[in-house]
């Protein structure tokens, strides 16, 4: 399978797409978040600097991610393929990661991104809710995902609850981050040839299939 780099606002379904190629192939899923946790659990001198940056209260430094996911694609698990979450963000983190793609001795692989309409994406985030005991996510403005009982999850029957970040405000500040930090990463991955763009506003089954066409 093909290496691949996600790139989505927020909302726009990259979890789940995420989620939907890692039950059905065998991908290593690298989050900047997991990345960290894995290399303080490994408790070596990199895992001991995070801890205490991360104790501290402070911000991981882009230097000692590189560090990190450097050692992740060591592992021969990537060998069949790993997904990036979240990563890169910007220009300057695309071209560190391909001079640790050229010491690892791996391809780029290919680049999807998911478009969105920004009307859509805040009916996605401000909609949004989420069962406290299973997970399973609704949303009060899709007749798919909304509850049939107010606050109750359709799954479980648990207690719907709604993140303190869902809202217009948090997300027009997201949102304006990410065009900021991704509209130049998506120029230039279109120059390399490597750029897809999917409509993932035609439901998560349309955006795995296309993406699964992609990555074969």
């Amino acid at each position: 399978m093909r290496n691949l780099i996600l790139i989505a606002a927020p909302g726009a379904g990259k979890g789940t797409l995420s989620n939907d190629l890692l039950k059905k192939y065998d991908y290593v899923h690298i989050s900047t978040g997991d990345l960290l946790r894995e290399q303080v659990a490994k408790g070596d001198e990199l895992g001991k600097e995070i801890a205490k940056v991360q104790e501290s209260g402070g911000l991981v430094s882009n230097e000692i991610v590189y560090k990190a996911l450097e050692n992740k694609l060591s592992d021969k698990a990537c060998d069949n393929g790993y997904i990036l979450d979240g990563f890169p963000r910007n220009l300057e983190q695309a071209l560190e990661y391909e001079n640790i793609l050229k010491k690892s001795g791996r391809d780029l692989g290919v680049v999807i991104v998911l478009d969105i309409p920004k009307e859509e994406l805040i009916e996605r985030i401000t909609g949004r809710y989420i069962c406290e005991s299973c997970g399973e996510i609704h949303n009060i403005y899709n007749d798919e995902l909304k509850p049939k009982k107010e606050g109750i999850c359709n799954k479980c029957g648990g207690k719907l609850m709604q993140r303190k970040d869902d809202n217009r405000e948090s997300f027009e500040a997201r949102y304006e981050t990410y065009l900021k930090n991704t509209l130049p990463l998506i120029d230039y991955y279109k120059k390399k040839n490597v750029l897809h763009v999917i409509d993932s506003s035609k439901g998560h089954v349309y955006t795995l299939e296309q993406a699964e066409k992609i990555i074969k």
